[in-house]
C-alpha cells in the first residue's frame, strides 16, 4: 500500500483553518479558535432557547461544528484529531458562549474521554447555577451487547438524527425538561452499523499496519479505526445483507435493540466515512434501500444521503434507521416534522436564508473574557508543610514508577499511562515547591489549585477520571465545613473520598473487578474511610491491584488488544499499579 498523502501534515493547523471555514460558509457563526467553539452569534438566537452544546475529536467533519445554527446546535467544541476536547472547553462553551438562561443539553457521542470531559462540564455547569442536563447518544449495533458491556453502544451516524430533532424541538421553544426526553426517545429508536474497506490515517502520525486485506471489509468498524464485529470477504450486496441484518434481527438478543411491527415506519440516513465517492455512495444507497424494502418490507419515509458523521477520509459508509415513532408532544412535534424543520446548518445542508448572509459584513464577535471559578474560602484548615511532605512522597513514588507503569501498559494497552501519570505528577510536584505559588491552609482552597493544575497537565480517558475525581472531591470536603474552623483530619478526607467516588460513577461504568485504575482508587477510599488509616488504605489499594493480574478487562483499550494469555497473572493494570504506588508513597511519609 502506497504511503497516505494529504494536504497538510500540521495537524493542529489543519483543525483551526476548518473550524474557522465555518464562519465563512455560515455567517451566522462566530468562533473560538482558542478554546475551539464554533457558536452561533448572540443575535441569531431567539431569547430563552434552551441551548444545545455537542462536540467531539476533530476529524468527524461535518461533525460537530457543521451542525451549529440556527434550527441546530448552539455550540460545539472541536478537541484535536480523534480526541475529546478538555473539560475546561466544554465549561466555557456551556457558560460564556450561549444564552443558557432557559438551560443547557450538554450531549456529545459516547465514547469514555467524550462522556468523562464533557460530563465534567455539565457537573461545572450545574455548579455555576444552570439548569443542566447531560446526555451521551450511542446507536451502533456492530459492537454487540455481549462485547460493548458496560460502556454500551458507540455514538456513530445516528447521532445526527438525534442533533436534528433536539435542535427544531429547541428552535421550537422545547423546554429542557422536552428536549433532554426526546434525545433519549430518539436514541431509543436509532439503530447504526458501519463498514470499511480500510483503516484512515491521521495527518502528521505514522499510518497503521494493520491493513484491511484486498477484497475483505470490516463489518463495523468504528469511527476512530477501532475494530468492529468481523471481518468478511463479500461484495456490496452481502456487506448490506449482513449490516441491517445486524440492525433489525429480532431474533439476536445481542443486538436486538429496536423491535418493528408492520405499520412503522422509519427514516433513513446513507452516511459518507469521508473518502467514498458520491457515484459509489448513490449506488449504495440504492441498494441499502432496495434490501430494506425486499427484504424488510420497512417504508421509509425519508432517505437521506451525505457526508454527515466521517472518519477522515474513511473508505466506507455507515447505514442509520430511525423508527418514527410517537413523540407525544404534539401537533408539528413528531419526529418526521422536526426531521423537516428548517435549519441553517452546513453539515446538513441546509439552504442558508439570504437575512443570514447579510452577516458576512458584521463585526466579529466580542468575546467575553472567560470568568474562572473562583472557590469560596472554608474553615477546614491543613498545613501547608504536612502537605507538601505527605503528597509531595506519593507524587515522587508516581514518577519512579513511571518506566514499570509504562512497560505494562506497553504489553496491555496503548503505552501512554506512564508518561500521563508522570506529566501529572511533576506539575503538582512543581506546583508543591513553589515558593510563590498561592497555596494557604484552607483545604478548598489549596486543593483547588491542584485541581487545575491536573485539568491542564493530564488529558485522555485517565486524565478526565482524576480531573472528575477530585472536582468531586472538593465539594465532598467543602460539604463538612460546619461554619467552625476545623482541620483537615483523616475522618474528613475520607468522608470525602467516600463522595468522590459516588460522583465519579455517574461518569465511568468502572467498578472494582473491571481492571481499572478504580481497583486501587476504591479500596483505598473505602478503607480510609471505614478504619481512618492511611496505611491500612494503602495497603487494601496495593492488595487489590495485585488482584488485577488475574481479571479479565472489560473496559478500556485492554479490550481491544488481546493476546491474554501472554499478561493473565502477570501484568497488573497500569493505572491501579501506578495509583497504588502513589498511596504507598503517602503512607510511607505518614
Amino acid at each position: 500500500m502506497s504511503e497516505p498523502k494529504h494536504f497538510f501534515t500540521d495537524p493542529t493547523h489543519l483543525v483551526h483553518t476548518a473550524l474557522n471555514s465555518l464562519t465563512l460558509t455560515n455567517p451566522s457563526l462566530a468562533l473560538d479558535l482558542e478554546n475551539k467553539i464554533v457558536f452561533r452569534r448572540p443575535d441569531t438566537v431567539k431569547k430563552g432557547k434552551v441551548a444545545i452544546v455537542t462536540g467531539g475529536g476533530s476529524g468527524h467533519e461535518p461533525a460537530f461544528g457543521g451542525y451549529v445554527g440556527k434550527g441546530f446546535c448552539d455550540a460545539a467544541v472541536a478537541g484535536t484529531i480523534f480526541a475529546s476536547p478538555s473539560a475546561e472547553q466544554i465549561r466555557i462553551g456551556a457558560l460564556e458562549r450561549v444564552n443558557h438562561e432557559n438551560g443547557v443539553l450538554i450531549i456529545p457521542n459516547n465514547y469514555t474521554g467524550d462522556v468523562l470531559n464533557f460530563g465534567m462540564a455539565a457537573e461545572k455547569s450545574r455548579a455555576a447555577g444552570v439548569q443542566t442536563e447531560f446526555y451521551a447518544m450511542a446507536d451502533d449495533v456492530g459492537v454487540g451487547k455481549k462485547k460493548s458491556g458496560k460502556v454500551g453502544r458507540r455514538g456513530i451516524g445516528g447521532g445526527i438524527f438525534i442533533l436534528k430533532v433536539v435542535g427544531a424541538l429547541a428552535e421550537a421553544g422545547g423546554t429542557l425538561e422536552e428536549v433532554y426526553n426526546l434525545a433519549q426517545f430518539a436514541n431509543a429508536n436509532i439503530v447504526s452499523v458501519g463498514s470499511s474497506l480500510e483503516h484512515v490515517h491521521v495527518p502528521g502520525r505514522e499510518p497503521s499496519k494493520d491493513f484491511v486485506e484486498h477484497g475483505e471489509v470490516e463489518i463495523g468498524m468504528g469511527i476512530h479505526n477501532e475494530p468492529g464485529s468481523h471481518r468478511a470477504k463479500t461484495d456490496l450486496k452481502g456487506m448490506v445483507e449482513t449490516m441491517l441484518l445486524q440492525m433489525l434481527d429480532h431474533n439476536d438478543p445481542d443486538r436486538a435493540y429496536v423491535t418493528r411491527k408492520p405499520e412503522d415506519t422509519f427514516a433513513l440516513l446513507i452516511n459518507n466515512l469521508g473518502g467514498v465517492s458520491t457515484l459509489e455512495l448513490s449506488g449504495i444507497t440504492d441498494e441499502v434501500h432496495r434490501q430494506l424494502n425486499d427484504t424488510y418490507k420497512i417504508k421509509s419515509e425519508r432517505v437521506i444521503q451525505g457526508t454527515f458523521l466521517t472518519s477522515l477520509n474513511g473508505l466506507g459508509f455507515s447505514i442509520s434507521l430511525l423508527k418514527l415513532a410517537d413523540t407525544g408532544l404534539g401537533p408539528g412535534k413528531s419526529f418526521l416534522e422536526l426531521l423537516d424543520a428548517p435549519a441553517e446548518a452546513v453539515g446538513w445542508a441546509a439552504p442558508i436564508t439570504p437575512s443570514t448572509w447579510e452577516h458576512r459584513n458584521s463585526p466579529p464577535v466580542e468575546l467575553k473574557k472567560v470568568v474562572h471559578l473562583e472557590q469560596p474560602p472554608s474553615n477546614i484548615k491543613l498545613d501547608i508543610a504536612t502537605v507538601r511532605k505527605v503528597l509531595g512522597a506519593g507524587l515522587q513514588r508516581m514518577i519512579e514508577v513511571e518506566p514499570q507503569v509504562t512497560r505494562y501498559d506497553t504489553i496491555v494497552g496503548d503505552g501512554d499511562c506512564g508518561i500521563g501519570l508522570k506529566r501529572g505528577a511533576e506539575a503538582v510536584l512543581k506546583l508543591l515547591n513553589d515558593s510563590s505559588a498561592d497555596l494557604n491552609s484552607d483545604v478548598v482552597h489549596t486543593v483547588n489549585k491542584i485541581v487545575t493544575v491536573v485539568e491542564n497537565t493530564m488529558d485522555g480517558t485517565s486524565g478526565a477520571i482524576y480531573a472528575i475525581f477530585l472536582n468531586a472531591l472538593l465539594h465532598g470536603l467543602r460539604e463538612q465545613d460546619k461554619g467552625s474552623e476545623a482541620p483537615a483530619n483523616v475522618e474528613i478526607w475520607g468522608n470525602a473520598l467516600k463522595y468522590s467516588i459516588t460522583a465519579l460513577g455517574k461518569y465511568t461504568p468502572a467498578q472494582p473487578g473491571d481492571r481499572t485504575m478504580i481497583d486501587a482508587l476504591v479500596p483505598f477510599s473505602q478503607t480510609l474511610s471505614d478504619k481512618k488509616d492511611v496505611h491500612a488504605a494503602a495497603k487494601a489499594a496495593e492488595e487489590a491491584t495485585e488482584a488485577t493480574k488475574h481479571m479479565k478487562a472489560s473496559l478500556g483499550r485492554t479490550v481491544y488488544v488481546g493476546g491474554e494469555e501472554e499478561w493473565v497473572g502477570k501484568i497488573p493494570d497500569p493505572g491501579a499499579y501506578g495509583l497504588s504506588e502513589f498511596f504507598n508513597g503517602l503512607a510511607s511519609a505518614l
